[in-house]
């Protein structure tokens, strides 16, 4: 096939294509008929149990008289609510997500010297082989950084001489490396990217050993490399929490799912990384923000609550931004009455919207927040509560930052790799089995044909 044909539509393609969409449609009823739980989520939004696991807890309903009920939501890192570790971090640190690695890979808290050694680990980590920016970043840059990010981890591989080696202290020399490498890896691609594809010029900086993971993103994307304490701050924060969800979200289970087949980590986690690239999960701030652009477009007066109210329900009716019916950043798969990340990092938005004088815009994020779920839930059949989520304001304030929209998804994984890891590790030491869960056939039994029959 010529490089001119790799990419086209052919008419063959097209035929085949019709064939394959008959071959593939499954009657909506029978997943009723044998319930089926499509999304392996209950009608309430509740997960099919499928494993256990003392990482993370995901809490979002209370025991009331024998009944689940909701309730406001609260996230657990190894039993550690994540409200108090954050704000228990000094503000003046900028080292809370390597507190929350620790944590969740370990299962304790650290003490300073603890601390203090994980750290100096995971700068020591911060060095790429010698040419890999060269010969693997800098060839064929990716217009897609999560894919970009994915083939360096699968190319990693094959600088490691314990490539395959599944021993629990190798599984996690591996992990740690890849959460020190991560930011480098994700920035360094989008600089060859805006290089090679926008004719930008191109600066690779060198990680400093005293910057946390929040100031090295920083400093390695920026061309004079600094930045605010504020804007670390808020970066930390943001890591922190996006490193954990729980075993059952996509990426976390698809890390679970694939490490049950005993490959090798860098497959694991490239297959994560995978399903977090998709819309659905991980590139849902980067929908926010684009909902925001639209509706500060099309409306005169952001603080005209009606006008505000009538954009909502046409987003619902497909009327409006991507005509998906969609209002991005509002519920969750399992908090109904609030998402505790966004609680907590609204008010740290707040602070980092005042000092960028965007008090204006942060006021439409506020007015959406109380108008969204009371629309919401007149004007469609919902199981349970509304609420913002992460992504309502991450994507606000990632964009508050200067943070390319092509980083947005990749700073994600730079987050959940902590978690990723800690589960990777889970099911190496505590997993055992392959995982199969079953589908059922629904189709007919029938004769093979000869093809001088057919």
């Amino acid at each position: 096939m010529s490089e001119n044909n790799f990419s086209a539509i052919t008419p063959e393609i097209l035929s085949l294509s019709k064939l394959c969409e008959q071959a593939s449609s499954v009657d909506p009823e029978l997943y009723t008929k044998y319930d089926v739980k499509r999304g392996l989520r209950d009608l309430n939004g509740r997960g099919v149990l499928v494993g256990l696991t003392e990482i993370s807890d995901v809490n979002a309903t209370k025991l009331v008289d024998g009944k689940l009920v909701p309730c406001d939501g609260e996230l657990y890192y190894r039993g550690v609510n994540v409200r108090d570790l954050v704000n228990g971090i000094p503000s003046d640190s900028h080292f809370g997500y390597e507190e929350c690695a620790y944590l969740l890979l370990t299962g304790n808290l650290p003490d300073r010297e603890a601390f203090s050694e994980f750290c100096k680990m995971l700068a020591g980590y911060r060095t790429l082989p010698t040419s890999f920016v060269r010969d693997i970043i800098m060839k064929a840059p990716s217009r897609d950084m999560m894919n970009t990010l994915a083939r360096s981890v699968l190319t990693m591989y094959s600088y490691d001489e314990r490539d395959d080696d599944l021993s629990p202290e190798n599984v996690l020399r591996q992990c740690l490396q890849l959460i020190a490498l991560f930011p480098l890896l994700s920035v360094y691609g989008y600089q060859a990217y805006k290089h090679y594809h926008d004719n930008e010029s191109l600066f690779i900086h060198v990680p400093e050993a005293r910057y946390s993971t929040a100031e090295t993103i920083l400093h390695l994307l920026r061309a004079d490399g600094k930045f605010s304490p504020l804007e670390a701050k808020l970066l930390d924060i943001a890591l922190i929490l996006h490193a954990e969800h729980g075993g059952g979200n996509n990426s976390t289970f698809t890390t679970h799912l694939v490490s049950s087949s005993g490959t090798d980590t860098y497959s694991a986690i490239a297959a994560a990384i995978g399903s977090l690239k998709g819309p659905k999960h991980g590139g849902a701030n980067l929908k926010v923000v684009r909902m925001f652009d639209d509706m500060e477009k099309k409306l005169s007066d952001w603080t005209d609550e009606e006008a505000v109210g009538n954009y909502l329900r046409g987003l619902l009716h497909k009327e409006e931004f991507d005509k998906a019916g969609l209002i991005y950043g509002m519920g969750h798969a399992v908090y109904s009455l609030s998402d505790p990340r966004a609680q907590i990092f609204r008010s740290y938005v707040e602070r980092l919207a005042n000092e960028k004088n965007r008090q204006k815009e942060f006021g439409l994020y506020k007015l959406v927040e109380r108008l969204a779920p009371e629309i919401i839930s007149k004007e469609r059949k919902i199981y349970k509560g509304v609420s913002p989520n992460i992504d309502f304001y991450s994507g606000f304030c990632y964009r508050m930052l200067g943070l390319p929209e092509e980083l947005y998804t990749p700073i994600f994984a730079i987050a959940r790799i902590a978690g990723w890891s800690a589960h990777r590790i889970d099911e190496v030491i505590s997993g055992g089995k392959i995982m199969r869960p079953a589908y059922k056939y629904v189709g007919t039994h029938r004769d093979y044909i000869p093809m001088d029959k057919r």
